[in-house]
This record gives structure tokens, C-alpha cells and sequence, in this order.
């Protein structure tokens, strides 16, 4: 790798550090944030998807406008400031519906950060030569060490200390993009936002990646919403259930750092059709049995079901032109990450009440219901990178 290279990885590294970490201190904690402020658990639930569905509408809103704008970097550091400033008031406020409000203009804030991050990266990645998996394995690594860290803190601090680090990190995230420098690829104002929403889909990939991304990452629901519910009604302890949970993270950091020859060999249709194949057997034996040697096999697919498949995601979407990118990342975050996951765990609660450990096989429909689209894809990757 050149001096460049290696300049330019750091550099984004070290975004997806505080970018991850911000999501490794408030992932766990921000419904204990909300309950300490004296909220039901039906009011932190509205709390909650209030933030869910204002991400789902403003990400890409925001996208598009950086492309607009031609400079999703400014909008990326922005967006990270205003976001750590409204987290606060999750510190500051103690009523309902100022906590409602706060999470409305946090998470407006907040929805392009991470998928602007994203596209800068893979845009980057694509001029230097550099190794995205390896420099996305950073924001893995920083979440497991930020989340261990925000457990220490609010044991010492109690939920609201959380809430400081959280904004620290995201301050951090903003002053880790602008380290990132002008981007030379910036679009020039008569080609800024070229297609609007319709854009991306002139890459004919990229209709397909979207129910790929929405099939295989949704049929994550029941395991996060239920996993470790299911586990201790078998009878695992609350220390081995946080191993498994863990070992799928450091499952997928492996495949992030040392999978770049598998990732090329495979190319995008390969790793969504490991993706999807491994769904079907990690789910299927989950929902079969809770011996701990069978589920402490399976939980290392978590690399393919999660890792291997946001990298064929990514793949397709880096086909996508500068003036575009923003864009069509935002859009893969909303339409095949954040609806498809959101109203998957709407059903998760009524499928585990149902079906309990069993639900987990429609979770490997879901993954054989992306086979298919996994061979079109291959078929549509066959045509050439879309015209800017």
C-alpha cells in the first residue's frame, strides 16, 4: 500500500472509531437514559420509534442534499456536531414529550453520519487502492470497546454519564471528518446530485441490493430482539449469553480484516449468497436447539449473515458515481436497512410469542428467500458500472 493509501486509511479508521463507539455508548444504554427520566416502558418505546422512523425519512433527504450540495464531508461534520449537541438534551430533559421532541432532532441530526461516512469511504477506498473491510473492522473493534467502557461509566455515573460520552464521541466523529480533507472526485456543480432519487437505480445492481440487504439483514430481528430472551429461558447464564453475543462481533472483525481475498474472489454475488446460505443454517440450528457447543458454532456465521453481506452491499453501491454516492448510500440505509429491520421487529414480538426458538426458521425463509435475487445479482453485475 502506498504512503497515500496508508494516510487516507488511517484517517478513515479513525472516523469509523468514533463513529462506532458513539453507537457502542448509546445502543445499549439510551432506553435506561429514558427510563431513569421516570418514562414507561410504553413511553420509551414511542421514544424510541419516533427516532426510528425520523431516521428512516431524513436519511435519505440528507444524502441528497449532500450530493446537491457537492461536499458530503461539510454535511457529514455538521450533521456530527448538531448531532452531539441534541444528544445532550437526553441529559438535560425529564418530561415525555421533551424527550420525544429531543430524539425527534437528534436522530434527524444524526441519520446521515453513519451512511455519509459510508460513502466517503468507499469512494476513497476505490481512488487509494486501500482495504475497506480492514478499515471498517476499526468501527467493530471501537463498539466493543466503547460499549464495555459506557458499562464501567454508568456503573460509576449512572445512565446519564452515557449521555457525555456519547456527544464526546460524536464531537470526535465530526473532527475525524474533517481530517479527511477535500475530496478530489467532488462533483462540480453541473453534475452535483445527477438523477435525484432516481439516480442510483441507473446501476441496475443496485435495485437488487436493496432486498438483499433488506432479506438477510432483517432476518437478524428475532436474534436481537429475542436471542438472549430465548437463551435464558434455556437455561444459559447471562455471562456465557454475553460470550455468544460477543463472538459474533470478533467473528465478524476476523472476516473484516484478513477477508479481503475471500471478498475478491467472490465479488458481491459470492458473498450475498454466502450471506444468505449461512443464514439458513445459523437460524435454522437456532431455532432447533439452545446447546451451548451447537449455538457457539453457528454464532460465527455472524461474519457471513452480517459481515459478508454488507460487503456485497458495499461493492455495488461503490459502482455508484461521486454525485451520487451520498445518495444511493442513504437510500440502502433506509429502504434495505432501516424499514426492512423496523418492521421485522414489529413481527419478531408476536412471532416469538407464537412460535418461541421455532420462529428463528422463518428467519431462514427470509434467507432462502434471498437466493435467488443473489443469482440476478450476478446476472446485473454483468452490465457496466452506470454512466454518471
Amino acid at each position: 500500500m502506498t504512503s497515500p493509501a496508508r494516510s487516507a486509511a488511517a484517517r478513515f479508521a479513525l472516523l469509523y472509531s468514533a463513529q462506532f463507539a458513539a453507537v457502542g455508548v448509546m445502543l445499549p444504554f439510551l432506553p435506561a437514559v429514558l427510563a431513569g427520566h421516570g418514562l414507561s416502558p410504553q413511553e420509551v418505546g414511542a421514544v424510541l420509534a419516533a427516532g426510528s422512523a425520523t431516521r428512516l425519512v431524513a436519511a435519505p433527504l440528507l444524502g441528497r442534499a449532500a450530493d446537491a450540495l457537492g461536499n458530503p464531508r461539510r454535511v457529514l461534520i455538521v450533521a456530527a456536531l448538531l448531532a452531539a449537541a441534541s444528544a445532550l438534551g437526553f441529559a438535560l430533559a425529564q418530561l415525555f414529550l421533551a424527550l420525544l421532541l429531543v430524539n425527534l432532532v437528534h436522530a434527524l441530526c444524526m441519520a446521515p453520519v453513519i451512511p455519509l461516512g459510508d460513502s466517503l469511504a468507499i469512494q476513497a477506498s476505490r481512488r487509494e487502492g486501500f482495504d475497506y473491510g480492514r478499515v471498517r473492522s476499526a468501527g467493530s473493534i471501537a463498539f466493543i470497546i466503547a460499549a464495555a467502557t459506557a458499562g464501567q461509566a454508568v456503573g460509576w455515573g449512572g445512565p446519564a454519564a452515557a449521555v457525555w460520552l456519547y456527544a464526546a464521541c460524536l464531537v470526535g466523529a465530526a473532527a475525524a471528518a474533517a481530517m479527511l480533507g477535500r475530496d478530489p472526485a467532488q462533483a462540480s456543480p453541473v453534475r452535483r446530485g445527477s438523477g435525484g432519487f432516481r439516480g442510483p437505480f441507473r446501476d441496475p445492481a443496485f435495485a437488487l441490493v436493496l432486498p438483499l440487504s433488506a432479506l438477510i439483514g432483517g432476518s437478524h430481528a428475532l436474534y436481537y430482539g429475542f436471542a438472549t430472551i430465548h437463551w435464558q429461558a434455556a437455561g444459559l447464564s447471562p455471562a456465557v449469553i454475553g460470550l455468544l453475543w460477543a463472538e459474533g462481533v470478533v467473528a465478524e472483525v476476523a472476516l473484516f480484516l484478513w477477508g479481503r481475498r475471500l471478498a475478491d474472489r467472490l465479488g458481491a454475488p459470492g458473498l450475498a449468497a454466502l450471506a444468505a446460505a449461512a443464514g439458513v443454517l445459523r437460524w435454522g440450528v437456532t431455532a432447533e436447539t439452545t446447546w451451548l457447543p451447537a449455538l457457539a458454532t453457528v454464532q460465527l456465521l455472524h461474519a457471513a449473515t452480517f459481515g459478508a453481506m454488507h460487503l456485497a452491499a458495499m461493492r455495488v453501491l461503490s459502482r455508484q458515481p461521486p454525485e451520487r454516492a451520498a445518495t444511493a448510500q442513504t437510500l440502502h440505509a433506509s429502504l434495505g436497512g432501516g424499514l426492512a429491520s423496523g418492521v421485522l421487529m414489529l413481527a419478531a414480538g408476536p412471532l416469538y410469542a407464537a412460535a418461541g426458538g421455532a420462529g428463528f426458521w422463518v428467519m431462514a425463509g427470509l434467507c432462502v428467500l434471498a437466493l435467488p435475487v443473489t443469482l440476478a445479482l450476478r446476472r446485473r453485475l454483468a452490465s457496466p458500472a452506470p454512466a454518471p
